[in-house]
């Protein structure tokens, strides 16, 4: 087959139309309260053989873009990822991605034999493919609502270290090793590709950061090339030791993310944009892949069933499991329980089994997809109101700054820009009673589009944005002052952590008092 300059042009006019028609359904699936996957997913049916008759059959090639794809997702999930404040609740994270994966697995694969009927080889598959989460759909509508970091953030950490367990599972399973060799060897197995992948990630994560911090390149954009290139030589080298590249990929991800590195608001940013075009063209390439002649009926009653159990049973059982390394309110557990969406993932896991021909293969890769988009469209919408019924969201912090930073690299600083929100007690502080760190300060206020120099006595309002220069040593410590200062106004010096955090309490109670009727909208 050839690919010629008129090929090209015809896949750039057809590319870009979808792509930009995709990125607008961004702003309708919100409203919506849908992950934007679903309309991804249905523009790529309707582009294939029951629409404009593309026709797609290429499990194997499938198999390797969908990787592709997931590569940049979890890299982007990484490097936006803040491990402060993702710490607390990493331990939780693990537990979801290993004792709640074995759990959801046992689970769906034992109800799969014995209730819907599957041969053991499928019911495991099953069970493997539906247990990983997706953090593209989980946080597409998880972002609406305010949420605390101790939820957000477990159900991130999941997201993103859940892949590399079943991509062993589901990869063992399909190649006969599974059977083979018995459960022991699996577990032996995932056990040492996890922690080789972990090693390798933590080695190019530093080793990457070190180099990053010491190279002079030519050109800004170069930056963020370099870093997300980074993450991508991770998973090869996690691949070629046959460790597991899914796990080497975020962690070097989270490494670099939260690393001293250059340009780093324009990384993070970059690796955004280019996460949404590969969850733009993984999603249209598996709606391409379904036939929709070959759904039957008695497919769609497994989908339904399937995902019952997994929503209703698996996944319920396999947070409680998971909780046994943090204890969780039952209000969090069931929350946890709800939001555990399935999007792309459990699709792209049904084409290993698809390109290495295992029975029934198609009939899995069927049930998967019609479970994901009718699940999807069910749980989905209802988060808002299950987070407002269960009353998880009254704890959120109020967002009283919007901080971007932006690297002064002569001088090894940051440039902050501070908005001060209307909710923020920053409002009539001086700029002197801020008490910024050494080194840090205030070197311009822009106020009704127009700036100004500050001198000590001048005082903030609402609306204003700050330029802050800070030396990059004591970022951190005037992150944190302006933060105090935002809760707790110029008596912030004297006011200890718990007060602080009785304040932040309130206040966010307040507003959602005041928001609530928004969250189920």
């Amino acid at each position: 087959m050839t690919f010629d300059a008129h090929q090209l042009d015809t896949f750039l006019l057809v590319g870009s139309v979808v792509t930009i028609l995709a990125i607008l359904a961004v702003r309708l699936s919100s409203r919506a309260g849908l992950p934007s996957l679903l309309i991804y997913l249905l523009m790529g049916v309707g582009l294939g053989e029951s629409g404009l008759g593309v026709r797609f059959g290429d499990a194997e090639l499938a198999h390797a873009l969908g990787f592709g794809a997931l590569i940049i997702i979890l890299a982007e999930g990484g490097l936006t990822t803040n491990w402060r404040e993702i710490r607390p609740v990493m331990r939780m994270g693990l537990s979801l991605a290993t004792i709640g994966v074995a759990v959801s697995v046992t689970v769906m694969a034992l109800a799969a034999h014995f209730v819907l009927g599957l041969p053991w080889e499928l019911a495991v598959l099953l069970g493997a493919v539906t247990s990983s989460t997706d953090a593209a759909a989980v946080f597409s509508v998880l972002r609406v609502v305010p949420l605390p970091r101790r939820l957000t953030g477990a159900l991130e950490a999941e997201s993103g270290l859940n892949d590399a367990p079943t991509v062993v599972l589901v990869t063992l399973v399909s190649s006969g090793a599974a059977a083979e060799h018995g459960v022991l060897y699996m577990a032996g197995i995932i056990a040492f590709e996890l922690l080789a992948g972990l090693v390798i990630g933590l080695a190019v994560g530093f080793g990457g950061a070190w180099v990053m911090r010491r190279a002079a390149l030519p050109s800004s954009g170069l930056y963020p090339l370099a870093v997300l290139v980074l993450t991508f030589l991770a998973y090869a080298v996690g691949a070629a030791v046959h460790a597991s590249g899914f796990a080497a990929v975020y962690v070097a991800a989270l490494v670099l993310g939260n690393s001293d590195l250059p340009h780093r608001t324009a990384t993070r940013s970059f690796s955004e944009g280019v996460a949404w075009l590969a969850q733009i063209g993984l999603f249209v390439m598996l709606g391409l892949l379904l036939f929709p002649s070959r759904i039957t009926l008695h497919s769609v009653g497994l989908a339904v069933a399937a995902g019952l159990v997994l929503t209703l049973v698996a996944r319920p059982l396999s947070v409680l499991a998971s909780s046994i390394v943090r204890p969780m309110s039952w209000q969090d557990t069931a929350f946890m329980s709800w939001a555990g969406l399935r999007g792309a993932v459990p699709i792209v896991l049904t084409t290993i089994p698809l390109a290495a021909g295992v029975n029934g293969s198609e009939q899995l890769f069927d049930i998967v997809f019609v479970m994901v988009v009718i699940f999807t469209i069910v749980t989905g919408p209802t988060l808002p109101w299950a987070a407002k019924v269960l009353d998880v969201v009254q704890r959120s912090e109020p967002r009283d700054l919007e901080m971007e930073a932006a690297p002064l690299e002569r001088v090894a600083a940051d440039l902050l820009q501070i908005t001060i929100s209307p909710q923020s007690l920053m409002h009539g502080v001086e700029v002197g009673e801020l008490r910024l760190p050494r080194g840090a300060s205030v070197s311009m206020v822009i106020r009704d589009n127009e700036t100004l120099v500050p001198e000590r006595r001048t005082v903030l309002r609402r609306g204003d944005d700050l330029l802050v220069v800070t030396p990059r040593k004591v970022r951190d410590a005037t992150e944190q002052r302006l933060r105090q200062v935002s809760i707790g106004g110029r008596l912030a010096q004297w006011l200890g952590p718990d007060q602080l955090s009785e304040k932040r309490d309130k206040r966010g109670e307040k507003r959602g008092a005041e928001h609530r009727t928004d969250w189920g909208d």
